[in-house]
C-alpha cells in the first residue's frame, strides 16, 4: 500500500534525534516526569514517529528488542528494535569475529548478545573458571588447587570482548589479565610477556552513570580503568584495544546514522536527515560523542583504535551534515559543572576541552524537544 503523501512541508523534517536513555528518559526503572508527554510530540496521528528518532545507550546487558520493549512500556509509544543502538551494536559491522574463539565478559544475556553479534565460538567467564579452577583464588572458601584445562580439548582464546561490567570484578580482572599474559591459554607462566597481546574490544566507557541513587554509580569505564592499570602494572605494557564501541566513539555515531536515515525512509520522509540533535546527560559520553561526530562530518578522520574491517559499506549511505550536542540536567552533569575531560576514557584524554562543551543546555528532555522544534520552526 502506497503511503499517502503529507500535505505540509513542515511535516517532512530534515532533522532527527539521538536520545540517551539513562538520565534522560529514566533513572533506573523510574520514568522521569518530563519524558512521557514530551515523546508523544514526536508521534503522528498514525502512531508512527513523525521525526526520525534513534535511542543510543551505553547499556549493553540485553538485546535491542528487549530495550525497545522497555521504551515502549515506559513511553507508551511503539519503539522498534531498529531504533535502538546499544553499546555493543556497532560490533556487528565488523568482519572476521565469527572465525575467532572469544571470551565474552559481562552480565545479563551475554551469550545471546554474542550470538546476535555474529560470534560462533564463545567462551564465558564461567567456562574459563571451570577449566582453570586454580586461577579463581579470590574466595578462600572455594579455592580449588586443580590446574587446567580440565577439558583437555580446551583451545586457546583468540580475543576478548568486554560487553559490560561483570558482577565479580576481582575474578574477571584476574582471569582477563591471565589471558593477556599467556596469549590466551593460561596454563603456564610465560617468562617473557607476549606483546602485542590477544585482541581486546571494549563496549561502554562510562565511568559514571545515573540510576535511582542520589549519587552517580560506577559504570563499565571504571572496570576498564582497573583492567588497564593492573595490566600495565604487571606487564609494563599498555593495554591496547582493537576497537572501542559505545559513546563517545565515532564508530557508534556512524553506525547510528545508518539507522536514523533508514528510520526516516521508513516513516515516509523523502529526504536525507541533515541535522541530528544528540540529547544526553553526560558530557564525557553524550556531549563529547556528539561533538566528535560533528567534527567527523565536517572533516572525516580515521577512527582511532578501529583496526578491523567493517562489513557494511557506508559509501551509499547518506550522512547527516551536522550533529548538535544537547545536555539535559536530569542526570550525571549540570550547567554548573566544570566541563572537564577528567572522567573520560584513557584513549579520549587527548581530545580538546571544547569537545566536552554542549551546544545547547536544557532542564530536561521536554525542554530539549521544545528548543529543537523552535530552532527548526517545526510544529
Amino acid at each position: 500500500m502506497q503511503r499517502k503523501k503529507l500535505q505540509h512541508s513542515y511535516l517532512f523534517p530534515n532533522f532527527g534525534f539521538f536520545f540517551d536513555i539513562d538520565g534522560v528518559i529514566v533513572r533506573g526503572q523510574n520514568v522521569l516526569p518530563s519524558a512521557l508527554k514530551s515523546f508523544k510530540r514526536l508521534i503522528a496521528p498514525s502512531k508512527e514517529f513523525r521525526v526520525p528518532t534513534v535511542f543510543i545507550t551505553n547499556d549493553g546487558n540485553m538485546l535491542r528488542r528487549d530495550k525497545a520493549a522497555h521504551l515502549t512500556k515506559w513511553l507508551e509509544i511503539d519503539v522498534h528494535e531498529d531504533q535502538i543502538i546499544l553499546s555493543h551494536s556497532p560490533l556487528s559491522m565488523m568482519t572476521g569475529l565469527e572465525h575467532n574463539r572469544i571470551l565474552v565478559s559481562g552480565q545479563g544475556k551475554i551469550e545471546e548478545i554474542a550470538i546476535d553479534l555474529g560470534l560462533k565460538n564463545i567462551v564465558t567467564m564461567e567456562t574459563l573458571i571451570h577449566n582453570f579452577p586454580s586461577l579463581n583464588y579470590v574466595n578462600k572458601n572455594k579455592r580449588n588447587p586443580v590446574n587446567g584445562p580440565v577439558d583437555r580439548n580446551f583451545k586457546k582464546i583468540d580475543g576478548i570482548i568486554l560487553l559490560n561490567e561483570p558482577t565479580n570484578w576481582e575474578t574477571s580482572l584476574q582471569l582477563i589479565v591471565d589471558l593477556l599474559l599467556t596469549n590466551g591459554m593460561p596454563c603456564k607462566h610465560f617468562p617473557i610477556t607476549p606483546y602485542p597481546h590477544i585482541f581486546v574490544m571494549a563496549c561502554n566507557m562510562d565511568l559514571l552513570w545515573m540510576a535511582e541513587a542520589p549519587l552517580p554509580r560506577y559504570g563499565h569505564g571504571a572496570f576498564l580503568l582497573c583492567l588497564e592499570k593492573l595490566y600495565e602494572k604487571i606487564s609494563g605494557q599498555k593495554l591496547m584495544y582493537t576497537a572501542i564501541a559505545g559513546k563517545p566513539s565515532i564508530l557508534t555515531y556512524r553506525y547510528a546514522n545508518i539507522f536514523i536515515q533508514k528510520h526516516a525512509q521508513k516513516i515516509g520522509i523523502p529526504r536525507t536527515i541533515e541535522t541530528i540533535y544528540a540529547v544526553g546527560d553526560n558530557i564525557n559520553t553524550d556531549v563529547c560523542g556528539a561533538n566528535l561526530y560533528n567534527r567527523y562530518l565536517t572533516v572525516p578522520e580515521k577512527l582511532n583504535g578501529q583496526h578491523i574491517q567493517m562489513n557494511r559499506d557506508e559509501s551509499n549511505m547518506n550522512q547527516a551534515k551536522k550533529c548538535v550536542s544537547v545536555l539535559v540536567e536530569t542526570g550525571v552533569h549540570h550547567s554548573s559543572f566544570n566541563y572537564s575531560k577528567q572522567h573520560s576514557h584513557r584513549d579520549f584524554m587527548k581530545i580538546e576541552e571544547n569537545m566536552f562543551k554542549p551546544n545547547i543546555i536544557t532542564n530536561d528532555v521536554r525542554s530539549a524537544i521544545d528548543t529543537v522544534f523552535q530552532l527548526e520552526a517545526f510544529k
